[in-house]
């Protein structure tokens, strides 16, 4: 019987968190055994950890102080669900998004196709547009991958829904807390890589997230210089440091080195770069 520990990180979304929620129990309707689910409630004022508690009690709720972001709040379940008890199966997914009703199924059966030893990405669409593709599986320059009638590959992912199996974890561990909230995605995927492990994108389309594509607040040239230089230094923003960890480990330390001296330039002259 197959086990598996959802990750999720939720911070003031009550609401879309628990449509999710609604969603994977939709989704566990045709698995022989309900999955666990693992919530790190990031410092919520929204009454989300009551809510939860109240609708769903199965839920591990864990509490998070408001610092964790998104993926220290991952790093934080995850550790949570293998401290619990030992699962087959460990998948990220986002608090926003809605799981299709036979995604669970079909994320299992892609997995089963590779032996369960290698990680297996769900493609997303936005909500009102089914053939807009906005978050998966992408090629080394960063494009999304659109998913196919069959598991293709990928070169790294969003961890918007990833499922990762324990063979896969015994191999590269956790994603790694050195990121705040984003980068932990893309460099579990190098990692995985450098450890032999393929990444596949499941069969057609296994929910809906919508995309955030307003241009960021610190390299925006309408916004002012203070408003700027605050994001660019917030978890949420462009965070310098996480990002030369990130670029060094995949692009080496002479291009780490110029993209932190040209993301500073960006911050404080940002309309001389298009879009």
């Amino acid at each position: 019987m197959q086990h598996v520990a959802i990750l999720i990180t939720s911070h003031n979304r009550k609401d879309k968190t628990i449509d999710c929620i609604k969603s994977i129990n939709v989704s566990s309707q045709h698995l022989r055994k309900n999955p666990d689910i693992f919530l790190v409630d990031d410092g919520s004022s929204d009454g989300t950890s009551e809510a939860l508690k109240k609708e769903f009690p199965n839920v591990y709720v864990i509490q998070g102080d408001g610092n964790l972001y998104w993926n220290r709040g991952m790093h934080t379940a995850w550790k949570a669900a293998v401290e619990t008890k030992i699962h087959n199966f460990y998948l990220w997914l986002n608090d926003d998004t809605i799981l299709a009703p036979t995604a669970l199924t079909i994320l299992l059966q892609a997995s089963a196709t590779f032996h369960d030893e290698a990680i297996i990405v769900g493609s997303t669409s936005a909500t009102h547009d089914p053939s807009k593709i906005t978050y998966g599986g992408r090629t080394w320059k960063g494009k999304l991958i659109p998913p196919t009638n069959q598991p293709i590959a990928c070169k790294y992912f969003n961890g918007n829904m990833v499922l990762i199996p324990q063979q896969v974890y015994q191999k590269v561990g956790m994603n790694d807390p050195v990121y705040h909230h984003s980068l932990g995605d893309f460099d579990y995927g190098l990692r995985a890589a450098k450890a032999g492990i393929s990444m596949m994108i499941a069969p057609g389309i296994m929910g809906t997230c919508d995309a955030h594509e307003q241009l960021p607040t610190w390299c925006n040239p309408e916004k002012t210089f203070k408003k700027r230089w605050k994001a660019f230094r917030t978890p949420l923003g462009h965070n310098p440091e996480e990002y030369f960890i990130f670029e060094r480990r995949r692009y080496g330390l002479g291009v780490a080195c110029f993209h932190y001296i040209t993301n500073h330039l960006r911050v404080c002259f940002p309309q001389l770069w298009k879009g």
